[in-house]
This record gives structure tokens, sequence and C-alpha cells, in this order.
């Protein structure tokens, strides 16, 4: 861990971290701290919010952060698991209840947005049997690479059942051979959808279908009492993908550049036109994705200037954490983004290279930024990843590199480390180890914490809530100034 240095109450005062930005039209931020969007698996198995959702960004605002971004919330109104929705107004009175909660809890200090993005399907790694028995679809052609592969004829009439057991008994080179490249990912990682599957009539209808789907997302968000909307185009999900250079889709909306942006500038404008000029929406994208034939920093530095343009209210850069390159699962997993390289650069651990994991995704925003300026416009940029200390951050802005810097992992570790700094008891900060910890429990679905969470604490204590698994401490340790600290 890189040493801190932690300032006083009066040079926090003066700090640009702790200065107020204004973002859109009529929002000011007190400060320029942030807390990026990070799902916790605390909601209801369908979507609603839980009194342990309502905890959780509780404990967020008490450190009273400048802007605290509410987890990746679908746009629609299917079955997702214990992932917030906003799919309906039937989630407008529990998404109402978080708003307000995170006023009080905040002293109204902090302002909240909520993430709000779509997903195409993702299955689990199936077992051989069932993979064969049932999900593979036996077509001509794939009688036809039998019947050549065992140079025998008769396979091109063989009965479905008879070729699904011939699978089933196989060995790999046989299956290598017979399969194509998509079928054995659906073996090997579980079936996965693309946004260039042409050939899938929802998939050809996204362009149609998905700008009122995000701006009525939005304006339930508003109804609901956020500040604003984060549309999510980034990591492993719809929007990215059609940002991404893999994207191949020949109906206008993939392809150049020119046309892999355009869905998502008209989803921006769907939103816009929705909730007015005076409502903030920003957008969460990738300075690369980190993967063979993706999109890299030169296009997001061109997708950043379209999207200031277009009237963006700020821009927040992530890096990697795609599909392509993600380890292969357990059978009965899905696969997880943020186990390969390009996932490795998204949350990066402090086992790490000679950079170490400390703020290496932030030239990505600084050249972004800088384009932007370029180009006359004047969106703040978010920068995050790795972030740590006091004087990291500072120095960001002093740099000029970013606009806003947020900390995820960090605050997780202490929701109250803003609050620390700025009434000057930085030395009481519990800074994040970067073991990803949390993360590993965000794969398996479990409900996220952090390991120094559970230093010290008696499990009988009724004030301490335990997660589900009844092995961990639910919330962050509570925290106070000292009764002779001002206010604030």
């Amino acid at each position: 861990m890189p040493p801190a240095r932690w300032p006083t109450r009066e040079e926090a005062a003066r700090a640009r971290w702790f200065s107020p930005i204004r973002i859109g039209r009529t929002l000011t931020a007190a400060e320029r701290t942030w807390v990026p969007a990070m799902v916790p698996w605390r909601a209801t198995a369908d979507g609603f919010v839980t009194p342990e959702v309502l905890e959780w960004y509780a404990r967020f605002a008490e450190g009273q952060p400048g802007i605290l971004v509410v987890e990746a919330t679908g746009i629609r109104d299917i079955a997702s698991g214990p992932l917030l929705r906003i799919g309906d107004d039937r989630f407008i009175p529990g998404l109402r209840a978080l708003a307000d909660t995170v006023r009080e809890r905040s002293g109204g200090r902090t302002r909240l947005f909520i993430q709000i993005l779509d997903f195409v399907a993702v299955r689990r790694r199936p077992e051989p049997r069932r993979f064969f028995g049932r999900y593979l679809d036996i077509t001509d052609s794939l009688r036809g690479q039998i019947a050549l592969w065992r140079d025998d004829p008769r396979w091109r009439e063989a009965e479905e059942d008879e070729v699904r057991d011939y699978l089933l008994a196989a060995d790999r080179v046989t299956l290598e051979t017979v399969l194509t490249d998509r079928e054995l990912e659906a073996l090997d990682y579980g079936y996965r959808e693309r946004v260039w599957d042409m050939h899938l009539p929802h998939i050809r209808e996204l362009p149609r279908v998905l700008p009122s789907l995000f701006a009525e997302a939005a304006r339930r968000a508003r109804e609901a009492g956020f500040d604003g909307v984060e549309l999510h185009y980034a990591h492993a999900y719809t929007m990215a993908s059609f940002l991404s250079r893999l994207n191949t889709r020949s109906d206008g909306y993939g392809g150049p550049r020119e046309s892999r942006v355009r869905l998502p500038l008209e989803v921006l404008a769907a939103v816009r036109a929705r909730v007015g000029d005076d409502y903030v929406v920003g957008i969460r994208y990738l300075g690369d994705e980190v993967i063979a034939g993706g999109s890299d920093l030169d296009d997001a530095m061109w997708f950043g200037v379209r999207f200031a343009e277009a009237g963006a209210d700020y821009l927040s850069v992530s890096k990697g954490g795609r599909f392509e390159d993600a380890r292969q699962p357990k059978v009965g997993e899905a696969v997880y983004p943020y186990t390969g390289t390009s996932g490795y650069e998204c949350m990066p651990t402090v086992l790490s290279d000679a950079r170490g994991p400390f703020g290496r995704n932030v030239p990505l925003a600084a050249a972004i930024r800088r384009a932007i300026r370029e180009a006359g416009c004047s969106t703040p940029v978010v920068t995050s990843g790795g972030i740590t200390t006091f004087d990291q951050a500072e120095q960001i802005l002093e740099r000029g590199d970013a606009d806003c810097v947020a900390a995820a992992r960090q605050t997780l570790a202490d929701p109250d480390w803003f609050r620390k700094i700025r009434l000057g008891y930085g030395r009481e900060v519990r800074r994040c180890e970067f073991t990803n910890y949390c993360e590993g429990l965000d794969q398996r679905h479990k409900q996220v914490t952090c390991k120094l969470w559970d230093r010290q604490f008696d499990p009988a204590d009724p004030a301490v809530m335990l997660a589900s698994d009844g092995k961990r401490r639910l919330s962050a340790p509570p925290w106070s100034p000292p009764a002779d600290t001002p206010a604030g």
C-alpha cells in the first residue's frame, strides 16, 4: 500500500476535491467526491428495494459524498435475480424510499443518481448431458458435419435422438470438429447473445425498443426523486456492445464508429426529451475495452466528444470488464466478465504489475477530457479505479485529469472516509487492501461486504446485521466524529 498523508480540516476545506461543481444546467454537488455504482445483491428476487438495500445506501450517505450512484438497475420488467429494477411504475415507491433515505442520512448533502442498463441473455454453463439432450439445436448443417467427419452419409438423415446420443459420447476432437464456434462456446461457457446476432428477431429490434425503455426508466427515476440518471454504456452490457468495434451489425447500427455510436446517441436523445433539460443525464462508458479487436482509447475520445456535443451532463470513464476474455466458469455458473485481462484492468488488485492497482485507469479519463475540452465542451469527466488517498485524488484534479474523483472499493471499505478527511480525521480512515474480497462475493452473487468490516465484532450483538449466510457483517461499522468536532 502506498503511504498516505492526511490533510488537516483547514487544508481539506481548501482542497479541490471538497469544492463544489456544477453538473448539468441546475444541479450543484457540494464536493467532487463520488461513489460509483456497485451491485450489492440486496434487492428481492423480483427487483424491489428491501430494508437491506436502504441500509446499504444509507451507510454510504452517512459519509456525505458529493455524488452517490445507485447500482446498475434494469430497465426491462423481466426476471434478473436480486438486482434492482426500474422497468415498471410499481418499482417507484421503493426507489422513492431509497432516495428519501439517502437525503435524510446525508443531511441533504449528497446528490443521488441511479445507473440504468439493459443486458441481453447470458446463460449458465450447462452440464453436457443437459446441453446435448436439450439445448443444442440439431440442424441439417450439424448432421452434415457429422457425416463428413464420420465419412458416412447416413448421418445426414439421422434421427435427432441418435445425433444427441452420439454427441454426448463423443470425444473432444469430434466436438471441436462438428460443432460451430458458437455451439462450442455454449457448451464450454454457457449460451450468450451478442447485439450483432441479427438472426434473432429481438436482437434486430433493439434499436427500435431501447430508446423508449431507457426514457421511461429515466422518467421513473425522476418521479422517484433521484437527482439524475447514469446511462450504463460500459462493460459487458448491451449499450457497450453497440459501441464496440466487435459490433458488425449491417443495419446502420454497427461497423464504422459513426454507426456504432448511433443507438447510444438516440437513447441519450430519447432520455433527454423525456426528462427535460433541467435533469442530469450522465453516461458511464469505457475508455478501453482491453480485448482483442475491441474499441480503444482513440474510439473513446471520439465517442466522448460526440456524447458531450449531444448534451450528456457528465462522462464517467471505466475500463474493460468484458465477456470476450472471461475465464471459463464452472458447470452451473455463468461466465463472469471480470475474470480475464479486461476484468483485471477494470478492478485491479494489489497482486499486480509494477504500476500496481492505484489509479491505472486515470490516463484514459485525462485523454478523454482533453479531447472534449479541445472540442469546446466543458462536460465534467469522472475518473475512478484504485483511488485510495487524499493526495492521489487531489493531484488528479490539480493536473486536470478529471473533474470528479470516484472510489468504489475504498468507499466500500470505509463509507465515512470522505467525511473523515473533510473533518480532519483522515488518520482514522480504514484503507482498502485491494484484495477484491468484495468482487469474489459479487462473482458468486452473494451479498457484497468488505473483509475489513469483520475484524472486530460480536456476532451476538443485536445491533450488528449479518449477511444471509450468517458469517459476515452486512454493513460497515458505525463512525461518529468526536463530540467536540464542529458540525459538517
